[in-house]
């Protein structure tokens, strides 16, 4: 088999998702193609070998044939998934955390603690109500679309009180969420997943998910424009015209009646604490050392534990109701699971095919290596932005990224954050992203003011970004 067909799987991959918009099906697609090819070559067969061959009746039949291995290869892959402790643990705690957030939210915890925020003295002008919309998301940082929403919902009357535009609230949840949790890998389930994606490697993943985080330059700039944004209280281009004119959209969002902070507090607190405690512990007491997934599956495990004890002490909900809410809460993150599951998939696909040294045998002698970190951040960018999805991005970018980077002797952290932040640049762009449009409904803003006020900035840290990827690249 020539060794370009390596390529056709995840640029299969990317043209279904661009087109389809829609990123489960795209994957499926590539898994299935690739596991085509590895069953065509494994045969030592290619089809314009067997088209001279056989006769024009076998061929079909032998393009069936391979269809159909290919298609029970794909589920044997995605099965494959769970034979690594690693890539199972990260599948436990997306379903786990879910039903951990769900308890939070569902009793009450959330709205309390964000209710006992805006209480505490810290609304009394423009600057303080910017800078509590985005402290919550700050605070709230384990999972995006519950940060986006506590956030917003908690901000909106906020804002308009001091006749702040609901586009500038919008640009301030969903710009401070993402790149959060971005840098804040190792105590949400972006940790997890992208050790998930690295983890196949010759490389330490915790080690080089934490050293990636400075280098995530996106992620850095776009908080600080965000901060200042809100302590300055002005605002620039498209966001001003929309703060002159002083729209203000209301819609009806839910929130649960606040009850105590501590609901949420407590398990969060011991999310926290029990993730760092884990790391130690994982690590023989070395925290670059310890195992990223078991530590947070452990302490989800423990801060669920917790928030369950709270319940039920208190007697807010009886164990039938507990157990109702957390696999409604787990049906909430089924679908980012199964994106999940199919990433890791598609990535060792990929890697037995040989995808990740064929592009960069075949683009390293011609390209420049300061020019990999800021090429991928566009590629991710674009992706992202035609998908709506970043972690589908990653998903499609790591196979390639990784071991173009290990080829050419660039640090795996450089590669890494440059995929990260672009994907996150090119989700903040995007206007078919979840995440801006939870930021519109949370906010109450037009979905197409937020799209378009938001995306100057967001430009505008992409360049950055880029630039700074080639300025530092020489000190690495």
């Amino acid at each position: 088999m020539p060794d370009w067909f390596s390529i056709l799987p995840p640029f299969l991959a990317i043209a279904l998702a661009v087109w389809k918009r829609e990123v489960i099906s795209a994957l499926l697609t590539g898994i299935w193609v690739s596991e085509v090819l590895i069953v065509a070559d494994g045969a030592n067969l290619t089809l314009p070998s067997v088209a001279a061959e056989q006769p024009l009746l076998i061929f079909p039949l032998y393009l069936l044939e391979l269809a159909g291995l290919g298609f029970v290869e794909t589920f044997n892959r995605i099965v494959a998934v769970f034979g690594g402790q690693g890539n199972t643990r990260v599948l436990v705690f997306g379903l786990l955390v879910g039903a951990l957030l769900e308890l939070m939210r569902v009793s009450g915890g959330v709205s309390a603690l964000v209710k006992k925020l805006s209480g505490a003295g810290l609304t009394k002008s423009k600057r303080q109500v910017g800078v509590l919309a985005s402290l919550i998301g700050v605070i709230i940082f384990m999972e995006t679309s519950l940060s986006v929403l506590s956030a917003g919902v908690v901000s909106q009357k906020l804002f308009d009180r001091f006749k702040m535009s609901r586009a500038r609230l919008a640009y301030i949840v969903d710009s401070t969420c993402a790149p959060i949790s971005v840098l804040f890998l190792f105590v949400n389930a972006w940790g997890p997943y992208v050790e998930g994606l690295i983890g196949g490697y010759d490389l330490k993943p915790t080690q080089t998910i934490l050293q990636s985080v400075v280098f995530n330059f996106y992620a850095l700039i776009t908080v600080l424009i965000v901060w200042y944004t809100a302590v300055s209280t002005k605002v620039y281009g498209p966001m001003r015209k929309s703060e002159e004119e002083g729209r203000s959209v209301v819609t009806e969002t839910e929130s649960e009646t606040p009850t105590r902070a501590r609901y949420m507090l407590l398990p969060l607190l011991t999310l926290i604490f029990g993730m760092i405690f884990f790391m130690f512990y994982t690590g023989g007491w070395v925290f670059r050392e310890g195992s990223g997934s078991t530590s947070i599956l452990l302490a989800t495990a423990v801060a669920t534990l917790v928030a369950i004890a709270l319940l039920a002490v208190d007697r807010v909900f009886s164990l039938p109701r507990m157990t109702e809410v957390s696999f409604q809460g787990m049906s909430r993150l089924l679908p980012v699971v199964t994106v999940m599951l199919l990433s890791f998939a598609i990535g060792a696909s990929c890697r037995a095919l040989g995808t990740g040294p064929f592009v960069s045998g075949a683009v390293g002698p011609f390209l420049a290596p300061v020019l990999v970190a800021p090429l991928l951040f566009i590629s991710a960018g674009v992706i992202a932005f035609t998908t709506g999805t970043s972690w589908g991005t990653f998903a499609i970018l790591v196979p390639v990224g990784i071991p173009l980077g290990l080829d050419l002797g660039i640090p795996p952290a450089f590669v890494l954050s440059a995929i990260l932040g672009g994907g996150v640049f090119g989700d903040h762009c995007s206007p078919i992203s979840d995440t801006t449009i939870i930021s519109s409904l949370a906010s109450g803003c037009d979905h197409l003011e937020h799209v378009r006020t938001q995306m100057p900035y967001a430009v505008v840290g992409g360049i950055a970004a880029i630039v700074l990827y080639m300025v530092v690249f020489p000190f690495i």
